[in-house]
């Protein structure tokens, strides 16, 4: 299991990579909702999504040996798997499902990755990457279910913190849950210095 420990040296690890997105009172839901609002500007990151934290803390500290990895990914994930993974000089095989937007999947291609449509769910992608990662010798790489990656997504939270130390509650959305999992960890008061 994961510690705030694990979060903080994410933090460190990925400090050069990608951006301290401003976390920035909202007046508009301050007002609709009766309290200070803050709202964290993740899509200022380079793929415009969170999901690079987790990718790049996850690489980074994948073995020399590393012959590449493959992910699951409709978008978000693929995008942050196929940037760290250009970035550190590694294959990346993504596997999207048929239905992926053009955008999308035209995105991840030009990080360099590798770009296979199979299937009709997310469920048979996922089972697609799982047979190329052993045919291949691929590490997978998951889009949530991975404590690199909470740890990664978690360094939003110690963000947060840091930029707005009086918030007292943080709302996360809730996908897969690897970014949950991590901002919880971070901000559990038994865990905070």
């Amino acid at each position: 299991m994961i510690q705030l420990k694990d979060i903080e040296r994410a933090a460190e690890r990925l400090k050069p990579h990608i951006l301290h997105t401003p976390c920035v009172a909202s007046r508009t839901l301050s007002d609709i909702t009766g309290a200070q609002v803050f709202l964290k500007f993740e899509n200022l990151q380079f793929t415009a999504s969170f999901k690079e934290r987790g990718a790049g803390n996850k690489l980074s500290q994948l073995p020399a040996e590393t012959r590449g990895v493959v992910a699951m990914s409709a978008g978000n994930h693929a995008q942050g798997v196929a940037y760290h993974a250009q970035r550190l000089d590694l294959r990346a095989v993504i596997v999207m499902p048929r239905f992926t937007p053009g955008v999308k999947v035209e995105r991840t291609r030009g990080f360099g990755a590798e770009v296979v449509l199979h299937g009709d769910t997310l469920d048979e992608a996922r089972a697609h990457a799982l047979l190329l990662a052993g045919r291949d010798q691929l590490t997978l790489v998951h889009p949530y279910d991975d404590e690199q990656i909470m740890a990664g997504q978690g360094t939003v939270a110690l963000e947060m913190l840091h930029d707005v130390p009086e918030l007292d509650t943080l709302i996360i959305s809730v996908g897969g849950g690897g970014l949950i999992a991590g901002v919880a960890i971070a901000r559990k008061p038994s865990s905070r210095r």
